[in-house]
């Protein structure tokens, strides 16, 4: 098979290699979609402490595909059923695994990660990881069912700031994450506004869900809040970028007793960020902060985009067979269009 590789920070290379073996409790799913995620490109850049020097790993955690093998002893999947599969395996037995926070085991695995991922023909689920591993039913395509995990990761920021009907949430970044951010928010009755400094997605984010738009590049950000909410500020702001001064400006944004959310991770070497906290006092508000999804959230995200009321395929901008899982990240990290799909199988095979 046809496997992207990535042997260390900017050295990504495609090599040909056997189809994994598996035992009887395990799977082999070929892989019909791996999306390109911000952490992905922030591995590509500087590397994992899951990954040490000198080890080779398959990126790519947003993965589904058909199984093409089952272990004689595994019950509840057989070959041919279409699947999606959550990317983080807790121990089952710490603090964080038994509340249901698998994400956050200190001992966690990871597909991509740890363990060998989606930018791939074909991609093994070890036993442990059967759990992980959701059908997903006919009516919904590849091409759909592979934004379920970062689906998942908003719907956990959703639950931590809590938008009820009338707040006015104010989502900073207009990418895939962004758009996935003004499609929840507005479908819990929130009024949506979306600040980047790309007009070209900025356009692109109004069909989900955002009622006006900010290119903060031409316009004082502060001010058009401002202006937008009466001086009240915005209820909800969703730093759906990693941007260190938009941490620090989102305290500005929120009015009194808003809720910020901290989502977007910061690349190496800017994670320390200077926060006016008399802002978070004098306002009252509620700093929230969540990463990655639970099995919980990645199967409620998994309901709420196969029910279906929302057209969310064309999140996905461009695709790119395995071959070109390099350009795939340099696609994704430009900005050039919201997401960007590796498919081994080709784009027929997204159905």
């Amino acid at each position: 098979m046809k496997a992207a590789f990535y042997y260390g920070v900017g050295d990504i290379r495609v090599e040909e290699v056997p189809v994994p073996e598996i035992d009887d409790s395990e799977l082999l799913v070929r892989v019909k979609a791996c999306a390109v995620c911000g952490t992905d490109n922030r591995i590509y850049r500087f590397g994992h402490f899951k990954i040490p020097s000198g080890v080779k790993r398959i990126l790519g955690h947003e993965t589904c595909g058909e199984i093409a093998k089952a272990g004689a002893k595994v019950e509840r999947f057989a070959a041919g059923d279409r699947v999606a599969v959550a990317p983080n395996i807790g121990c089952g037995s710490c603090h964080m695994c038994i509340q249901g926070f698998n994400q956050l085991c200190p001992t966690y695995q990871a597909f991509g990660i740890s363990i060998d991922g989606g930018f791939a023909q074909y991609m093994r689920i070890p036993a442990g990881a059967i759990g992980n591993v959701v059908q997903i039913p006919d009516h919904v395509s590849y091409r759909e069912a592979v934004l379920i995990e970062p689906l998942s990761c908003v719907y956990n920021a959703y639950k931590a700031h809590k938008t009820v009907p009338g707040d006015t949430v104010l989502i900073i970044g207009a990418g895939p994450i962004g758009a996935l951010h003004a499609l929840l928010n507005k479908r819990a009755g929130g009024r949506v506004v979306v600040a980047d400094i790309s007009a070209a997605r900025l356009a692109a984010v109004k069909k989900y869900g955002a009622d006006c738009v900010i290119q903060s590049s031409e316009v004082d950000l502060k001010s058009e809040i401002n202006r937008i909410t009466s001086g009240r500020g915005a209820d909800v702001v969703v730093t759906a970028c990693s941007v260190p001064e938009m941490q620090a400006l989102a305290l500005e944004l929120a009015g009194c007793h808003g809720r910020v959310s901290l989502f977007g991770g910061l690349p190496q070497g800017k994670e320390i960020v200077a926060l006016n906290t008399n802002l978070i006092h004098y306002k009252e508000l509620l700093v929230t902060a969540t990463t990655g999804s639970s099995m919980l959230d990645f199967h409620n995200a998994a309901r709420i985009l196969f029910a279906g009321n929302f057209e969310i395929a064309s999140l996905v901008t461009r695709i790119f067979p395995v071959e070109k899982t390099v350009a795939a990240f340099e696609y994704a990290a430009q900005g050039l269009g919201m997401k960007a799909l590796v498919a081994p199988d080709g784009l027929e095979a997204l159905a």
